[in-house]
């Protein structure tokens, strides 16, 4: 797996600007602490594909604020969702990245990631790990955590300054360009994908 591939096949939570409740330095590292032991501990489990892409979902369920991740994703295309179709995307969406990240990080066997550095940022943490790949020179991996939703959870990933989200939310504006707008037609659509 190249670093070029794993970039361009992950997906991520993308920034917004919010008011911070109590999370602290240690929290946020806490939280990304145990989300890398979640992620090394599945590459390791020499699990099935499909074994590991549901461990996945348990983890992004666990681990990020997929409502917001998902809103992201479907941008101003989802100010004209019905509240019924915004919430099957967001069930939709997890399960698509679940298995997008399931597959890639199946490729991350052998390898894994390491937790560095926590520093705040204007209203969130920003956690940095290293991914450590067979065959690649290590590079950084960041997350932002906050606790907007009321939970601390990550909202956005970096992958060498890339982020992951924004390509996210071209691929799923270009899923609804290609179906007209239909958002009906992308969930149903997204349930193959990944």
């Amino acid at each position: 797996m190249t670093r070029r591939s794993f970039v361009a096949g992950s997906a991520a939570v993308a920034t917004f600007p919010v008011q911070a409740f109590a999370l602290n330095e240690a929290q946020a590292g806490s939280l990304v602490n145990g989300l890398v032991g979640a992620i090394n501990k599945v590459i390791d489990s020499g699990k099935s594909e499909s074994a590991m892409i549901r461990d996945f979902e348990k983890i992004f369920k666990k681990y990020a604020d997929l409502p917001y991740v998902a809103a992201y994703a479907m941008g101003a295309d989802g100010r004209r969702a019905s509240s019924a179709q915004k919430k099957a995307f967001t069930n939709v969406f997890t399960g698509y990245i679940s298995r997008k990240y399931g597959r890639r990080f199946r490729e991350f066997i052998g390898g894994r990631l390491e937790m560095s550095k926590v520093r705040k940022v204007k209203n969130y943490y920003e956690v940095t790990t290293i991914a450590y790949l067979r065959g690649e020179s290590p590079f950084d991996v960041s997350f932002h955590v906050s606790d907007r939703s009321g939970k601390d959870l990550f909202f956005n990933m970096f992958i060498e300054g890339v982020n992951l989200l924004l390509t996210e939310r071209a691929e799923i504006g270009a899923m609804l360009d290609k179906r007209r707008g239909d958002i009906d037609a992308m969930i149903k659509d997204l349930k193959k994908a990944g």
